[in-house]
């Protein structure tokens, strides 16, 4: 079956594609400099620090409980319900020279004063070296990710579409650890996970474009590659933006609904959905073409018959 493109219909996105890599670099470069003039919040996952587990006999309103350890000395204690309204998860970062049992101990007690029948359920230590173990273990989670990817989209496509694909997953991934740099929110796991997750979720919108550039070409013969982008990122269109939007809404659900404890999360994967569905347009695809790719690049060279064999061989006798 033969299809047919009206480019009638077509939006013309490559039209900003200079403008758009600029802001796109732009952001990049600021977030590489806030990353290294700021860095990040790193949370107790990889600080260290101490937890505390109190269990109250009645539901327990966080905001006396967090006032009473500011009180009693201990400046930003991460204060949180874990598993029931009646159980209290404080988290607070080690200080130097600062025995962690006596600050413990201290926690307790100003916790406890919230209410009478105070339970100590647990207290874990998390040691400097467990939080520089996860640090470089993330670090090489994403590393290894990118290079998996890069290998993937390089043996599916080729590799100005593998090199542009990994390239707008560093800016997405930059980009939203540079706000998360600027505005000082604690970088833990969570964070870590939503990462990943974003990796994957704007590498799935790039695929998807690629092979609907990659099916036109075959297609529309007389167009260049710069319609043809239009063109398939137009008809991609629809599905960009219900994927999109429906992972937005339960995002921002999330963000607004589901508490500090997942915070961080919801927060970096609404920047994440907004930074990569602009990648997916206006980075991956107008690099592949800056980088040079060509309709040859994607038509695979298809093998003669046997009787073209003969005819070829024939034309060339004579």
């Amino acid at each position: 079956m033969i299809t047919f493109i009206n480019p009638k219909n077509t939006i013309n996105f490559m039209r900003i594609s200079l403008p758009a890599m600029v802001l796109a670099g732009v952001l990049v470069a600021a977030s590489l400099v806030l990353l290294c003039v700021r860095g990040l919040n790193f949370g107790l996952d990889f600080t260290g620090g101490t937890v505390i587990e109190v269990e109250y006999q009645q539901d327990a309103d966080l905001t006396p409980v967090r006032e009473a350890i500011e009180k009693a000395g201990v400046s930003s204690p991460v204060v949180q319900h874990f598993g029931s309204s009646r159980i209290v998860m404080i988290r607070i970062k080690p200080v130097e020279g600062v025995d962690q049992k006596q600050t413990s101990d201290q926690v307790f007690r100003a916790a406890a004063g919230v209410q009478q029948g105070a339970k100590l359920n647990r207290v874990e230590y998390v040691g400097p070296s467990v939080g520089t173990e996860l640090v470089t273990s993330g670090i090489i989670a994403v590393c290894l990710s990118l290079l998996s990817i890069l290998i993937y989209v390089g043996a599916r496509f080729e590799w100005r579409m593998a090199s542009s694909a990994i390239l707008a997953l560093v800016h997405d991934t930059t980009i939203t650890l540079g706000i998360f740099s600027l505005l000082g929110f604690e970088f833990d796991l969570t964070v870590l996970a939503a990462v990943l997750t974003i990796i994957g979720y704007s590498l799935n919108d790039t695929i998807v474009v690629f092979d609907r550039i990659r099916e036109n070409v075959r297609i529309a013969r007389e167009m260049s590659m710069k319609e043809i982008i239009n063109v398939s990122v137009t008809e991609t269109l629809s599905r960009t933006v219900i994927t999109s939007g429906t992972t937005m809404f339960t995002v921002l659900a999330l963000l607004f609904f589901g508490g500090p404890m997942i915070f961080g999360f919801s927060f970096a994967m609404t920047i994440g959905i907004v930074v990569g569905t602009f990648s997916s347009v206006y980075v991956a695809s107008a690099l592949a073409l800056y980088f040079g790719m060509k309709r040859e690049n994607l038509i695979p060279p298809v093998p003669l018959k046997r009787d073209e064999e003969i005819i070829e061989v024939l034309d060339e006798d004579e």
